[in-house]
């Protein structure tokens, strides 16, 4: 598994029902695309739990060569020509788990993005985030959690999608537009490290 996403901010004053019809009228292109395990639609908006207003997707792909189609493909470039090039982030997938309420079609999403210090044991702080997240995927509510690294900066990325209002955690929190979860059964439940 491979976690993605790219944030695009918008301004304080943006209309965020552009973005909603966005979503509602090119989101089903890519309920067929081959590699993608799942795509969140995620927005927040200033003032509702989010300091700004953003458009932020976030993708669990089944492997490198979906994500590097859809980087090359006029869906991204439609992204690109709308917004200029957001720097793209990725991580490699530890673990997904699918939670109790994994039927669910989730609300909202939480992520949060942890640094693993330079005196911590590389392994020790990701077998300590792996049993985090396997708590989380456990919690009521929870529809899949996905744990995953970025060895360049060595940071984890916690993201879990919610059929109701998200927890009160740290991190970000993101109502889902739309969820797209063509090849979701491929993501490889369970540890992946």
């Amino acid at each position: 598994m491979h976690a993605m996403q790219y944030e695009i901010t918008l301004p304080a004053d943006y209309d965020m029902g552009i973005i909603r019809t966005r979503v509602a009228t090119k989101g089903h292109f890519l309920d067929t695309f081959p590699g993608l395990g799942i795509k969140a639609y995620l927005a927040r908006e200033r003032g509702a739990h989010s300091p700004v207003n953003q458009y932020a997707p976030l993708y669990l792909w089944t492997a490198p060569e979906g994500m590097n189609a859809f980087l090359r493909g006029p869906g991204f470039q439609d992204v690109v020509d709308d917004f200029g090039r957001p720097e793209v982030q990725h991580w490699t997938g530890l673990s997904y788990t699918e939670g109790p309420a994994s039927g669910a079609l989730p609300r909202t999403a939480t992520r949060r993005r942890t640094p693993i210090p330079a005196s911590a044991a590389t392994a020790d702080a990701v077998e300590a985030a792996l049993e985090e997240s396997g708590a989380l995927a456990r919690t009521p509510g929870a529809v899949a959690t996905a744990l995953a690294v970025d060895p360049r900066h060595w940071e984890l990325l916690h993201f879990t999608l919610w059929a109701h209002d998200a927890p009160e955690t740290p991190g970000d929190r993101y109502e889902v537009l739309r969820l797209c979860m063509p090849e979701r059964g491929k993501l490889g439940e369970g540890r992946q490290w």
